[in-house]
């Protein structure tokens, strides 16, 4: 069982990595320790390698997004829910690409692995729901929404962000038409 204390130090290191390293992906693990108020060796025990942070943090924001579902459905219809999970989703994915360059092609791949599933079985939720009430198509397929929302994390966002107006042709083909 982990202490109280060793957890809030665990979580003020996320919390300053995240808000560092999107800033600047070059922050160096010392700055990181400072910002979150906790010694070099709290933060090089919970995280042993710049690599291990940058992963966390990744993990963490995706199991972050995927919490979000049930709160969605309850609030908005299925499709609402799906364009703003998948809006949070494209920002993950975004910043996790900005710090492609702290990680190695391993990291990549592990990233990958582990947030596959539970990101599949969250769209599989949305979609789910959609079918239920009839406003998403049966035929849509979560590895299918999965690789064409793919796009929308390297879509320009300058001038003007494509992502939303990209997103909203893909739900419009998961649209029931009656």
């Amino acid at each position: 069982m982990v202490r109280s204390d060793a957890r809030e130090n665990r979580a003020r290191i996320l919390a300053a990595a995240r808000e560092a390293l999107a800033a600047d992906g070059s922050t160096s693990m010392n700055q990181i320790s400072q910002r979150a108020g906790v010694g070099a060796g709290t933060l090089y025990r919970n995280f042993p390698t710049r690599e291990s942070l940058v992963l966390a943090v990744y993990q963490d924001e995706v199991a972050r997004i995927i919490a979000t579902v049930p709160d969605l459905l309850a609030q908005l219809p299925p499709l609402e829910a799906l364009r703003h999970w998948t809006t949070d989703l494209v920002e993950a994915m975004r910043r996790k690409h900005g710090l492609g360059d702290a990680l190695s092609p391993g990291a990549h791949q592990a990233i990958t692995e582990q947030s596959y599933g539970p990101v599949i079985a969250a769209i599989t939720q949305l979609l789910d729901a959609g079918k239920k009430d009839e406003s998403i198509r049966a035929d849509a397929d979560p590895g299918d929404f999965l690789q064409l929302t793919g796009a929308l994390w390297r879509a320009a966002s300058s001038p003007e962000d494509r992502a939303p107006h990209m997103l909203a042709l893909i739900l419009d083909g998961l649209r029931t038409h009656r």
